[in-house]
């Protein structure tokens, strides 16, 4: 049976520049777009908020899903990762960030590339050349049910 995690990742660019957070994993630093796990009663739209305002203390609003992204990672992992961009404003510098986290940090698609050894994952440079193709989804194509189950 496979059992897939279900990520969030916020892809935002300004200036030229990414929002990508510095964090440690495993006794290394990597760089990865603010993402994190799904949490029970979340939806993807309040779950990417959630985890980008914990890991830079942006505020984020999506404006459109780039994205689904199936990845197993190097320890076996299944990862199916939900992206998004979006648009950040009222950051609050003074916001602890989350465990692990570094620190947030704008890099250029230059600086990113630079530095892909230090990536996450394969997922971090996709995302970027996703979107730079201009692929962009509408957010309504995510439909939440709810806890209600459907009936006939």
């Amino acid at each position: 049976m496979l059992e897939a995690h279900v990520t969030v990742a916020a892809v935002v660019e300004r200036d030229g520049r990414f929002l990508c957070v510095e964090e440690e994993v495993a006794g290394a630093l990597v760089i990865n777009q603010p993402a994190g796990h799904l949490e029970a009663g979340e939806t993807l739209l309040a779950a990417v908020h959630r985890e980008t305002l914990e890991e830079t203390a942006w505020q984020f609003a999506p404006t459109a899903l780039l994205g689904v992204y199936h990845y197993k990672s190097a320890s076996g992992i299944t990862y199916l990762r939900f992206a998004f961009i979006g648009d950040v404003s009222d950051h609050d510098p003074a916001r602890p960030l989350d465990n692990g986290i570094r620190r947030a940090l704008w890099l250029s698609e230059q600086d990113l590339r630079a530095r892909q050894a230090q990536h996450r994952g394969p997922q971090v440079l996709q995302a970027v050349a996703d979107y730079r193709r201009g692929q962009r989804y509408p957010l309504d194509v995510l439909v939440h049910l709810g806890d209600t189950p459907l009936t006939a």
